[in-house]
């Protein structure tokens, strides 16, 4: 029990920095990648500082509460899947976490916003089935929703759910918000202006979704890990490489429509998943 109280503690505390170094390490790639030199790897954190000594500005006072319980239910998803939780309820948290960013950005009254809303919600339907295929090939290749007890198991997952661990690369690049699937909204310097979901949060509101990002950030490299956690510093190469691959991925492909995202998506979760979870149900 110590030990888990410990693990999310850690979690709530180191994330942010953690996160704001990967952002920042992100940030210097892409920059070598179109030939520039790039910011400061510590940018992302000085932004975020920028941003909460920014006077209080909302649309709506119901947007600061919105976005709020969003960054709070983020922080928690993770806490949960650090300290070795339930990776269903981990699973459900993270989608309340998006539903009450969703209703922020309808709560500001902006026709970008409400754009951005409805396709952070095509996101979420897109990346909801294969996070649950995932959640039940980790029971079948272990017996256990218990995200310790999936840690713990004697051999990397990934040998007995190799489509999944596919299928959940494939959909990290919608939830990291990088191109081609970056249409809610994204970090680029060319898209700034019309942001999409966060068009009308300014000062420490946008602080808070980025904060949020950051956590988020940790979180979902954290699941890529737990396919190889029973090899430690095999899954820190792993996690390098994905990596890499989104930033790769992110600077050499262009913005698709909608439909392509969700039934891109929702493919790849049916044939990674079903074929997956269906050759461990025939062994």
């Amino acid at each position: 029990m110590i030990e888990e109280i410990i693990f999310a503690i850690g979690f709530i505390i180191l994330a942010p920095f953690i996160g704001a170094l990967i952002g920042g390490i992100d940030r210097k790639v892409t920059a070598r990648m179109q030939g520039r030199v790039g910011p400061p790897v510590l940018q992302p954190l000085y932004d975020i500082f920028k941003l909460f000594e920014k006077e209080k500005a909302v649309v709506r006072n119901e947007v600061n509460f919105y976005i709020f319980s969003y960054l709070i239910f983020v922080v928690f998803t993770g806490a949960l899947f650090f300290s070795g939780g339930d990776i269903l309820l981990v699973i459900f948290a993270l989608t309340l976490a998006h539903a009450f960013l969703i209703l922020g950005a309808y709560a500001a009254v902006s026709p970008y916003s409400h754009v951005g809303a409805e396709r952070e919600l095509l996101q979420l339907m897109a990346v909801e089935p294969m996070l649950i295929l995932a959640a039940t090939g980790f029971y079948m290749a272990t017996g256990s929703f218990a995200v310790k007890d999936i840690a713990l198991w004697p051999e990397p997952v990934v040998l007995t759910i190799p489509l999944i661990f596919v299928g959940i690369v494939y959909v990290l690049t919608i939830k990291l918000r990088k191109s081609p699937f970056d249409l809610a909204t994204t970090h680029h310097a060319h898209q700034e202006l019309v942001k999409g979901l966060t068009t009308e949060f300014a000062g420490p509101t946008l602080g808070m979704v980025e904060i949020a990002h950051l956590y988020e950030t940790v979180f979902f490299l954290g699941i890529v890990w737990l396919f190889f956690a029973s090899m430690p510093w095999v899954g820190l190469a792993a996690v390098i490489v994905v990596y890499f691959l989104e930033i790769l991925v992110d600077n050499t492909t262009t913005r698709v429509r909608w439909q392509v995202m969700l039934r891109s998506a929702w493919l790849v979760a049916l044939v990674a998943g079903a074929i997956n979870l269906g050759v461990l149900a025939l062994l």
